[in-house]
């Protein structure tokens, strides 16, 4: 097994499925209907990405694990998550930052990954970005239109902002695993997406007349982890819901 190569392919499995889990939560509970059909159809658009990298990983890993194992089979310190995503959802406000963080990123990421060097990395990847470049739009729109919105949905945003950051800087650290992929060109520096996210970042914040928190506030080591297997209790609760069935009734089939 290429266990390098598995573990990446874990890493972007892992966050766009356990993403996708909370989105999923606000089905049926958002602001608006406009609002609870988009966040519902992002979430599928991510299981589908997390379908495809699991997919991928079980093939790589050659032990007979499909994505449904991948997904439901595996203990919460298994998974390769960031801890961004596993963040409880909050009020819509916390949602929409860590939503808006995320998709800058992603969408980075997979242009990058569309020159992979694997050809399955590069294809997942572009079909991924033709998803993730409306999820960019449409979370910078709603940041801005909160944020320049009330005086409430201001202040609201700008918490929000502020609790969310801590958890970005592990956005674009490297370790063992990336010096791996980057070595053979299957994948890029991670801290060399940290440039044209912060600048869009920057941008959208100030249309947004919210406050861009200190680079600093977001580099401390706890909160970070996820992708070597270090996760916070959220992520039990999560996997407690969304595998419950499987494994209640494990091998079922409809």
């Amino acid at each position: 097994m290429d266990k390098p190569f598995f573990e990446y392919l874990l890493r972007l499995g892992d966050t766009t499925l356990i993403l996708s889990q909370r989105l999923s939560e606000w089905c049926g509970h958002g602001p608006a209907l406009e609002e609870d059909l988009a966040l519902t159809n992002t979430a599928l658009d991510l299981l589908g990405q997390a379908r495809m990298w699991l997919t991928l990983a079980g093939e790589i890993e050659g032990a007979g694990r499909d994505e449904d194992a991948l997904a439901y089979l595996r203990h919460a310190h298994e998974f390769r998550n960031l801890i961004l995503v596993e963040r409880p959802n909050g009020h819509y406000g916390d949602t929409l930052a860590r939503q808006f963080f995320f998709d800058v990123w992603h969408y980075f990421l997979l242009q990058r990954l569309t020159q992979s060097t694997d050809e399955r990395v590069a294809a997942i990847a572009e079909k991924s970005l033709k998803e993730v470049t409306y999820h960019v739009r449409r979370s910078s729109d709603l940041v801005v239109r909160l944020g320049d919105g009330s005086e409430t949905s201001h202040a609201k945003m700008q918490e929000a902002i502020d609790d969310a950051w801590r958890y970005t800087g592990e956005l674009f650290v490297d370790d063992d695993v990336d010096h791996d992929m980057v070595e053979r060109g299957i994948s890029c520096e991670l801290g060399t997406l940290r440039g044209p996210w912060l600048a869009h970042v920057r941008e959208v914040l100030a249309e947004a007349t919210l406050t861009m928190p200190a680079e600093d506030d977001a580099g401390h080591p706890a909160y970070q982890g996820g992708r070597q297997g270090r996760h916070t209790e959220a992520l039990s609760y999560v996997l407690a819901e969304m595998q419950s069935l499987p494994r209640a009734h494990p091998g079922a089939v409809w």
